[in-house]
């Protein structure tokens, strides 16, 4: 089970929703001060949902018990289907949530840090209606060999904003750029960045995302 989202509006009667997810062992306040640092003033009032992932064990980390999207089971080792299909019916939810308060799915992007950005890309692709953007932080593409089928050709021509770090040892570059290198084969328009940091973020990245949130929520 978990929390309800952290939700900030940056005005009365937002027009567009930025839903965030965080990365493992965090929550959603996470993600708060990346949200208080970006300049959305030319978009209108926008919504930012920051969810809550569900405390489960994960078995990378000796099976204790923390916010996670999905299980880790180790490198080699098949990836947590059930859980990443779990999350991304709780994720489909607070979309719903969004356009049942009168945003439309075209004035939403999704996004997503680490485990959120899998999220982030499991469930913007395979949305049925089309979504203002979508967002990869420092993650990778899960489920990559069920895209080409279960994609929704409503998101095929949304953009993509996806971002690494060049010195990540959580999750190496190349599982990102495999992801992204997917993506365009199946002709998806990923913009992809790479900084010299970590796995983290970093001022640059967060200036070139908000440069992106200003171009798709126009």
């Amino acid at each position: 089970m978990s929390l309800p989202p952290i939700e900030i509006e940056t005005g009365p009667n937002p027009t567009a929703t930025v839903l965030l997810m965080h990365g493992l062992g965090a929550d959603g306040n996470d993600f708060v001060p990346i949200a208080n640092e970006l300049d959305l003033s030319a978009v209108g009032p926008v919504r930012f949902v920051f969810p809550n992932a569900p405390v489960m064990p994960v078995t990378i980390n000796g099976g204790y018990r923390m916010p996670a999207w999905y299980d880790i089971l180790g490198p080699g080792q098949p990836e947590d289907e059930t859980g990443l299909r779990s999350s991304q019916a709780a994720i489909e939810a607070l979309l719903a949530k969004e356009k049942g308060r009168g945003i439309p799915a075209g004035r939403i992007v999704i996004a997503g840090f680490s485990q959120g950005c899998a999220m982030s890309f499991m469930t913007g692709l395979r949305h049925p209606e089309r979504l203002a953007g979508i967002v990869g932080l420092s993650g990778y593409l899960p489920l990559a060999e069920t895209i080409a089928t279960e994609r929704s050709p409503a998101n095929q021509s949304t953009p993509i904003f996806q971002v690494h770090g060049q010195r990540d040892g959580v999750i190496p570059i190349a599982r990102a750029t495999y992801g992204r290198d997917a993506l365009k084969a199946l002709g998806y328009d990923v913009e992809w960045h790479e900084y010299p940091m970590e796995h983290s973020v970093c001022m640059e990245e967060i200036a070139d995302l908000n440069a992106f949130l200003l171009r798709v929520l126009a």
